[in-house]
C-alpha cells in the first residue's frame, strides 16, 4: 500500500457521500468541454508573437460606391518595423492588416521575403486614395512589388480581401497618416457601418 493512500481513500469516500465528488463520464466530459472552451477564449485575443512591439490602430476604407469597411492595423513606422513588417507572422485575423507609413510621398517597393501569408498590398496616396492594388502576392518571393506612383503608405491585408470587399483604386483610406479624418464618413473603431 502507498503511503497516504488510506487518507486519500477516506477523503474521497467522505466527499462522495457529501456529493462533492462525481466521477461519472458525463461530468468528466463536461469539465473537459468547459476547459477547452475557456482555453479558446483566452487564446482568441492573442496576437501572433511575430507582431510583438507593433502598436495597433483603427483604419477605415470608404469605397467609391459608398460602402465603409473597418480594420485594425499594426503600424510599421520605425525603420526596424518597416523592415520586419509581416515577416514570420502565421495568422492574421480577417479584419486586420499592417500599415507602412512613409515620411513623405515616394515610389515605394515591397517584397515578401520571410512572409508566410499571401497578401494584398494597397498603395495609398497622401490624400488617402488608393493608387493601385497588388493582389495575392506570393509568400517568400523576393520579387519587387512597386507602387505605380509616389505614395504615402502601403496597407497589407490578407490575400483576397480586396476582391472580397470589391476594393479598388480611388477608394479612400481613413487614417490620421493621410489627409483624412475619421469624421470623413468612416468610424474605424465602431466596426463596419
Amino acid at each position: 500500500m502507498k503511503p497516504g493512500s488510506e487518507i486519500c481513500r477516506a477523503f474521497s469516500l467522505r466527499n462522495r457521500r457529501a456529493g462533492l465528488v462525481k466521477t461519472s463520464m458525463t461530468t468528466k466530459l463536461q469539465v473537459a468541454a468547459i476547459l477547452i472552451f475557456l482555453t479558446g477564449l483566452s487564446c482568441a485575443g492573442e496576437r501572433d508573437p511575430a507582431l510583438s512591439g507593433f502598436f495597433a490602430a483603427p483604419l477605415g476604407i470608404k469605397t467609391t460606391t459608398g460602402t465603409d469597411y473597418n480594420f485594425t492595423v499594426y503600424l510599421a513606422v520605425s525603420p526596424q518595423q518597416r523592415e520586419h513588417g509581416l515577416m514570420f507572422v502565421r495568422t492574421l485575423p480577417a479584419d486586420y492588416g499592417m500599415l507602412f507609413i512613409n515620411k513623405k510621398s515616394r515610389v515605394t517597393s515591397m517584397w515578401m521575403k520571410n512572409t508566410i501569408l499571401p497578401l494584398d498590398m494597397l498603395f495609398i496616396r497622401a490624400d488617402g486614395t488608393i493608387s493601385s492594388i497588388a493582389s495575392n502576392t506570393v509568400p517568400g518571393s523576393l520579387e519587387s512589388i512597386s507602387s505605380e506612383e509616389a505614395v504615402m503608405g502601403v496597407l497589407e491585408l490578407n490575400a483576397g480581401t480586396s476582391k472580397r470587399l470589391n476594393l479598388a483604386p480611388g477608394d479612400k483610406v481613413i487614417h490620421s497618416a493621410f489627409a483624412t479624418r475619421s469624421n470623413d464618413g468612416v468610424s474605424p473603431a465602431n466596426g463596419r457601418r
